[in-house]
């Protein structure tokens, strides 16, 4: 991320990208609203009209756009710029906008026309940063020349140089009442100028890295600023006294800026992500992030403390299995990440893409160990053998191929299938491969002579997803069919076949003690089954788009689901308290006795994860019922222990 501001009225967040995009948000929920895409390069500041009917943006493609906020649409492209436009604002009355350019220029738009009405000439360095007073007669300025300059904003003329930072100033702005300044710079200072005199009033230090962005409270009374420190620090204005210190960041914090009411704070950085502070106490309220499109991948660490997910954005992520957290951001791919799964000591994991690529990354680091190139199709499926020294991998060039996970070196080459290969497994002791293709069979391959060993012929669809049992007498399958079936491994006859899904099932798995299989599906649904009777245990509800990928703990306790809905769930198999939202109402009631245990509100029943659900990894927002120090029926008493006295 690059540049955030609020809207006015501190309802809305923008954004700008290195991906190129500007984001707009709902600065209570954190849901991404809106997305304005056009910029051809990436996208350096953003900034709200005061009325919060449009956006501007410069952008390392020269020029400066003007958005509807409402529509997306683009009202206006203003080209005129010879160098990156690394810094933009509206006036306070909406009719100009001024842009500071690798060019060394500032110049004035007419923001309904796309006039340009003034260039400012007399930085000898690349303008860093702009700002109108509130009142729009004066424009100050930040370059790479150490300076800053105000100008008259009508006439164009510089009104006064203010020298001393020793180092590039990165960003300015003016207080509301427009009579001081601050600026950041990359000496690591924050300074306070009089904007009429042009002296040094305050100098703040305490950053131990360039200082890359400073605002104003919209009192005055408070100073916020972020560094390549990783750090936001809000100050007092008047003594230079760092009141709070916001940690949190993974990276470099890029941008920060007040709500208009001064209880939020902002700020965007390297590390991908937008976050919303309480400044009064430091408190992080908000962080907005997480895959920007489907899910298609999913897996658990074996420890069960970490899952590594992949998605269409092209990225692999890390998260805390207990906190939702995001540990890693793995980049590398150039096209969607079809599969993904840790090694069995869960130091490494390995990718499949549509960029026809696996790779393996080291899991702790997020540094990519080696990249396998040979397959001339979207790698489908990916899976580290039991020992973690080979990796086996299934394409769109219908081929299956086993590589040396250490060297990269394939080691065999399998064929047979006459269509895509979807899926991949291997067995425990690495004898032997299963695959399923969109030509609806499962074939059964020696890891090592490549040898077909059994046809497992009977779905009457493309075969999504298969796995083997823990002692490799069993495989299950799921299919285009909506089935799940059950298969001897040895023999290649058909034990059950599990019936209840209205669509394509895309994944199956077993738990580590066979006893169940998960399977996910097009009709949204996680389902767990009993292996032996073929029953239907349990039926997981909760995703709103397609579920491509699911997984057991290896406890056998808890689910993954990563679904087209964008985001990753983790699942309890069997809920402490069974509990189900009454049918007309805003009651959680107990099961199977139907008891009230507690009302909703309505505007958390709308977000309410459903029963089981114990994490929900995304953007848009959610809210869990957390029964684990609760006691229902005449066990409440459990809950109370009398004091003595």
């Amino acid at each position: 991320m690059t540049s955030v501001a609020f809207s006015s009225d501190g309802t809305r967040i923008v954004s700008g990208s290195w991906d190129k995009s500007v984001r707009v948000w709902d600065a209570s929920t954190g849901a991404e609203l809106k997305r304005l895409n056009g910029h051809s390069e990436y996208v350096c500041s953003v900034a709200f009209s005061s009325d919060g009917t449009r956006i501007v943006s410069g952008s390392h493609d020269k020029s400066v756009r003007v958005w509807d906020a409402s529509t997306c649409a683009e009202l206006k492209r203003l080209n005129g710029h010879l160098g990156v436009v690394h810094s933009v604002a509206f006036s306070g009355d909406g009719a100009r906008i001024v842009s500071g350019s690798y060019d060394n220029s500032l110049r004035v738009w007419n923001a309904s026309t796309g006039e340009e009405l003034k260039r400012l000439n007399g930085h000898s360095g690349w303008v860093c940063s702009v700002a109108f007073s509130s009142n729009g007669t004066r424009i100050v300025s930040g370059s790479s020349d150490n300076s800053l300059r105000v100008w008259s904003a009508s006439t164009g003329e510089e009104a006064k140089r203010l020298d001393g930072h020793s180092d590039k100033v990165y960003s300015v702005a003016f207080s509301s009442d427009d009579t001081r300044i601050v600026s950041g710079s990359w000496d690591k200072s924050v300074r306070v100028w009089d904007a009429l005199t042009g002296t040094e009033l305050k100098r703040l230090d305490g950053h131990s890295d360039k200082v890359f962005s400073v605002s104003f409270s919209s009192d005055g009374t408070r100073i916020v600023s972020g560094s390549w420190d990783n750090s936001v620090r809000v100050w007092d204005a008047s003594t230079a006294i760092e009141l709070t210190r916001l940690e949190g960041h993974s990276d470099r914090v890029r941008s920060v800026a007040f709500s208009s009411d001064g209880t939020r704070i902002v700020s965007a950085s390297w590390d991908k992500s937008v976050r919303v502070w309480d400044p009064s106490v430091g408190e992080k309220l908000k962080r907005l992030n997480g895959h920007s499109d489907a899910v298609r991948s999913v897996a658990f660490s074996s420890d069960g403390t970490r899952i590594v997910s992949g998605s269409v954005d092209n990225s692999l992520r890390v998260w805390n299995a207990s906190t939702g957290a995001e540990l890693k951001i793995l980049n590398g791919h150039s096209s969607w990440v079809c599969s993904v799964v840790f090694s069995n000591d869960g130091t490494r994991i390995v990718s499949g893409s549509g960029d026809y690529s696996v790779r393996v990354w080291d899991a702790l680091m997020g540094t990519e160990l080696k990249r396998l190139d040979g397959h001339s199709g979207a790698v489908r499926s990916v899976v580290f053998s039991s020992d973690g020294s080979r990796v086996v991998s299934s394409s769109d060039d219908k081929s299956v191929r086993v590589w040396d996970a250490s060297t990269g070196a394939e080691l065999k080459r399998l064929y047979g299938h006459y269509d895509t290969v979807r899926v991949v497994a291997i067995s425990n002791d690495g004898t032997r491969i299963i695959s399923g293709s969109n030509g609806w069979c499962v074939r059964v391959c020696d890891t090592l002579t490549g040898t077909v060993l059994k046809r497992l012929d009977g779905h009457s669809g493309a075969v999504l997803s298969v796995a083997f049992s823990s002692d490799g007498t069993s495989i299950v399958s799921g299919s285009r069919d909506k089935s799940v079936r059950i298969w001897d491994a040895s023999t290649g006859a058909e034990r059950k076949r599990l019936n209840g899904h209205s669509a394509w099932v895309f994944s199956v798995a077993f738990s580590s003690d066979d006893t169940c299989i998960v399977s996910g599906s097009a009709d949204k649904s996680v389902r767990v089954w009993d292996t032996s009777t073929g029953t239907e245990l349990r039926r997981l509800d909760g995703h709103s788009d397609t579920v491509r990928s699911v997984a057991f703990s290896s406890d056998g306790t808890r689910i993954v689901s990563g679904s087209d809905d964008k985001s990753v769930r983790v699942w309890e198999v069997v809920p402490r308290i069974p509990w189900e939202l009454s049918r007309h109402g805003s009651w959680i009631m107990s099961l199977p006795d139907h008891q009230r245990l507690m009302w909703i509100p309505r505007e958390v029943k709308r977000i309410l994860n459903p029963p089981c659900n114990l994490l929900n990894i995304s953007s848009k927002p959610s809210a869990k019922v957390d029964f684990t120090d609760s006691r229902v029926g005449p066990a409440w008493v459990g809950c109370y222990t009398p004091q003595t006295y």
